[in-house]
């Protein structure tokens, strides 16, 4: 397989996406590109792998195409069974999907207040009461599937999975702009970021050299 993902400092939904291949446990070649440059513009025209969305992250399989993470992950659950992704309980299972697509969905205010930019730590007091509402909206479903199915372990659902995966660029956005949040946020949040994976994720968004100035400009403004 092929997976093809975006700067590792900015790109959410690539995070996402590269998260699902390595919870699969299958072997993937990595392939990333720069986001918004002149090369990003050629490859889009020139590449048949980055179609037919011209966005990331894109996973080959052979003959078959996935462009959408939570595509993505699914397919994968398909091939190495939903229980490497989902809880187990009929329940559990039913909120973990609920919150994976809600964030896949929404958010939209705090995606464009505080994009993903790894490599920062800015301290803001300008959040918005829709970007506020969002915050707020996320630590309660962190603390209801914390509360209900998180015994067996430090994340959402106990074990590392879907819901962790889609909410770990959450993580990262809620560390580079400060933002306040309970004790039991505090420990989720240095579970995830302490992952080996987001550790090696962390690791080369740190050592890259591209820099998308409007992330670096807009960012919570």
């Amino acid at each position: 397989m092929k997976l093809i993902i975006g700067n590792k400092n900015y790109s959410s939904w690539s995070l996402r996406g590269w998260l699902a291949a390595k919870q699969s446990g299958l072997h993937f070649e990595e392939l990333t590109v720069n986001l918004f440059g002149e090369e990003w513009e050629q490859a889009k025209q020139s590449s048949e792998e980055l179609q037919p969305s011209g966005k990331v992250p894109v996973l080959w399989d052979e003959e078959t195409v996935i462009w959408d993470s939570l595509a993505i992950l699914e397919y994968l659950s398909d091939k190495v069974g939903r229980d490497r992704f989902w809880p187990k309980d009929d329940t559990a299972r039913g909120m973990a999907r609920a919150m994976v697509c809600e964030m896949h969905s929404s958010y939209a205010s705090l995606r464009q207040q505080c994009p993903m930019n790894i490599r920062k730590k800015i301290a803001t007091d300008e959040i918005s009461d829709e970007t506020r509402g969002d915050i707020v909206r996320i630590l309660t479903l962190w603390a209801e599937a914390r509360a209900r199915f998180g015994q067996g372990g430090p994340y959402l659902f106990g074990t590392f999975g879907a819901a962790d995966i889609f909410y770990a660029p959450v993580v990262s956005r809620f560390l580079t702009y400060g933002i306040g949040v309970p004790g039991f946020a505090e420990a989720y949040m240095q579970a995830v970021w302490e992952h080996p994976w987001m550790q090696e994720w962390i690791e080369a968004a740190e050592s890259e050299k591209w820099v998308i100035e409007q992330y670096e400009d807009s960012a919570a403004k």
